[in-house]
């Protein structure tokens, strides 16, 4: 049987000017969709995972036109709810060589912000699921998504479904009164998988120092949160805008692992890399022991910046090849 993932969060419109244009030379916009829960879901679906995303879309023909992007790459949408008239959206400049992205947001007032618990069903929802996934985004958005996000943790804790969290959040989305600090401790205390970084724990959770390990910061981060099983971080290298290296850390609890160094020279697009990492660390978590995870969920990461859009639509073979060292990108016949 098919392992299923569930996902929760908003689901947005990306707008590009084509190839590597500026936003100033741009004439028309290149649209899909995305979001980084969304982005976990379908990754795992093309991992051959059973995948649903859960969100809110605004009531018109751009919800429905999302919905059909979520349905066309192997997402269940059976709980995905409706209302209000406003989609999300962002704006990506990709960056080149020395050149930074650069990324300009429209989500205020959306109507996945609008969201409240009473919407959702989640015993319904994660019927038969085995994982459950968020962001630190989807909190930050408003307090009702905080208070969904807390529901569907402590429905899937009461369900024995496992529980992973990416909560490398950005402070400046927090707007409606409440911080990180005040959020994100209490969603975490019910996680069984945690992805973040040294920085995301200091910030979040108001420990260690700045010399401080990951491997230091993680073993404490168990100890205040005993429900936590793993603390995992990708690390990146960035050479250039074009050349990144990526390596993955986890501490299990009695040992610190990682992967080796995966040199990545032409990126074609590094939006939705952590979300390919996070969606690999789901699938192989589920069929393979920790280190074997942990250099999963790197391949899979490596190969989305390969992949134009936010999503990784690349197959477990190709995942698997990575995995096991083959890097010649030769082609499969």
């Amino acid at each position: 049987m098919s392992k299923k993932v569930v996902t929760f969060g908003e689901v947005m419109m990306r707008l590009s000017p084509p190839g590597y244009e500026k936003f100033s030379q741009a004439s028309s916009f290149e649209l899909v969709y995305g979001g980084g829960e969304a982005n976990v879901a379908i990754s795992c679906a093309y991992l051959g995972m059973k995948a649903a995303h859960v969100t809110r879309f605004p009531n018109n023909a751009l919800g429905k036109a999302a919905t059909q992007f979520l349905r066309k790459h192997w997402l269940s949408t059976e709980h995905v709810i409706y209302g209000d008239d406003m989609m999300g959206k962002y704006f990506l400049e990709k960056g080149a060589v020395h050149r930074s992205s650069e990324v300009i947001y429209e989500r205020e007032g959306s109507a996945f912000s609008l969201i409240e618990p009473s919407m959702i069903n989640w015993e319904s929802v994660l019927k038969d699921a085995d994982w459950f996934h968020w962001t630190g985004i989807t909190p930050a958005i408003s307090e009702g998504a905080a208070k969904c996000c807390l529901e569907a943790i402590k429905t899937a804790n009461k369900m024995g479904i496992t529980v992973s969290g990416d909560i490398n959040s950005r402070s400046n989305m927090w707007k409606y009164g409440k911080t990180m600090q005040d959020v994100i401790p209490e969603l975490v205390e019910h996680c069984d998988v945690v992805i973040t970084s040294s920085r995301g724990i200091r910030e979040m959770f108001g420990m260690g120092q700045p010399e401080d390990s990951f491997n230091t910061l993680a073993k404490e981060l168990i100890t205040l949160f005993p429900s936590v099983k793993k603390v995992v971080k990708k690390t990146r290298r960035m050479l250039s805008a074009s050349h990144n290296q990526i390596q993955g850390k986890m501490w299990n609890g009695t040992s610190y692992i990682k992967t080796d160094m995966l040199n990545i020279t032409h990126i074609i697009d590094r939006v939705g890399t952590g979300d390919a990492f996070a969606a690999g660390l789901i699938y192989g978590l589920l069929h393979y022991e920790d280190q074997q995870a942990l250099d999963f969920a790197s391949a899979a990461c490596a190969l989305k910046h390969t992949v134009p859009g936010d999503v990784n639509i690349v197959s477990l073979e190709n995942v698997r090849d990575l995995m096991e060292g083959n890097t010649t990108g030769a082609i499969r016949r």
